[in-house]
């Protein structure tokens, strides 16, 4: 009997597949429609110890957001009058001054596979949309879908676009005080563990962080989850802090933005379809308040308070 192995003979089409450099090709060409299967990743990661390389600038009048994510923004460009002639001429449009102004007033913390970030950029076309994303195989997943989306349906979809970042470490460096208008926590990662609860992207020192980026009487925070005690922390930790407040049921029903986050994201989708923790999603919507008409104030004496980073109460013996 013969010991050797044999070697397993390539498929025919194998010399097709691989480039004459021998390079490997890509997954997803530019423009076409990526299969979410080959993108698939780790639900979650530790954010506080995840120690990949980020960019990031050092202040946030140093980021130019249409040279990567927004080249094309409704914004950047103006149609053009008659008479004139050249490159500009010939598309219809030209380019405004306004590329300075170009900053993302949506964000869509922890996009995933980029569902909602899509539907916010047609549900709100006066706005810029930006889904944040920690994983490098999703965040590539959501710029391929978004590119494909933009190429099948001309003009739309340029005000959304998907960045690669850890927004519990450097949202300050990409987003001015006051910008934002609107922050989605979609189905986060409970971190069902009470050692772990300082990973959840919900909680005193961010809420202040998120006070601090949203546009005061404007800005609004929503979050959405699956899970019960989630649902009940979220809520603890909003209603105690001073610059948020909740909206009322009839507000909160009539955000169109809320449908959205229950429907077009996929764990929404899956939460309906399947329904692991039930098949309940409990949310809450709440407004960023002024400064003065908040109660008392942020102070070193409830900054940090028990259960956050891993404070705790010991009582002396």
């Amino acid at each position: 009997m013969n010991d050797k192995k044999r070697a397993r003979s390539p498929p025919a089409n194998d010399a097709a597949a691989t480039p004459a450099d021998g390079a490997a090709a890509p997954l997803t060409k530019e423009g076409e429609m990526p299969q979410k299967r080959f993108y698939r990743a780790r639900a979650h990661c530790n954010p506080l110890s995840f120690n990949e390389t980020f960019e990031y600038p050092a202040h946030p009048g140093l980021m130019d957001w249409t040279e990567d994510h927004y080249p094309a923004h409704p914004a950047l460009t103006t149609k053009e009058s008659d008479g004139e002639s050249g490159d500009a001429a010939a598309t219809g449009w030209q380019f405004a001054p306004a590329a300075t102004t170009i900053q993302p007033d949506v964000l869509d913390v922890g996009c995933g596979f980029g569902g909602l970030t899509l539907a916010l950029a047609t549900a709100l076309p006066r706005n810029t949309v930006l889904g944040l994303e920690i994983r490098t195989k999703v965040a590539e997943y959501v710029r391929l879908r978004i590119v494909a989306q933009r190429k099948e349906h001309p003009g739309k979809y340029q005000n959304c676009s998907v960045m690669r970042t850890n927004a519990m470490k450097y949202l300050p460096n990409f987003f001015r005080k006051g910008s934002l208008e609107k922050l989605f926590f979609c189905f986060p990662d409970p971190h069902f563990k009470r050692k772990n609860h300082p990973r959840r992207i919900v909680s005193e020192r961010l809420l202040t962080e998120y006070a601090y980026l949203l546009k005061p009487s404007a800005g609004r925070l929503y979050c959405i989850t699956d899970v019960k005690d989630l649902h009940a922390w979220h809520v603890a930790k909003c209603d105690a802090h001073p610059l948020f407040e909740e909206l009322s049921a009839e507000e909160t029903e009539g955000d169109p933005c809320v449908a959205l986050m229950k429907s077009t994201t996929e764990e929404g989708k899956k939460v309906q379809r399947e329904g692991k923790f039930g098949h309940e999603m409990y949310y809450k919507v709440y407004q960023r308040v002024e400064g003065a008409a908040a109660e008392g104030g942020v102070t070193a004496e409830n900054f940090f308070r028990e259960g956050q980073f891993g404070v705790e109460v010991v009582e002396k013996k």
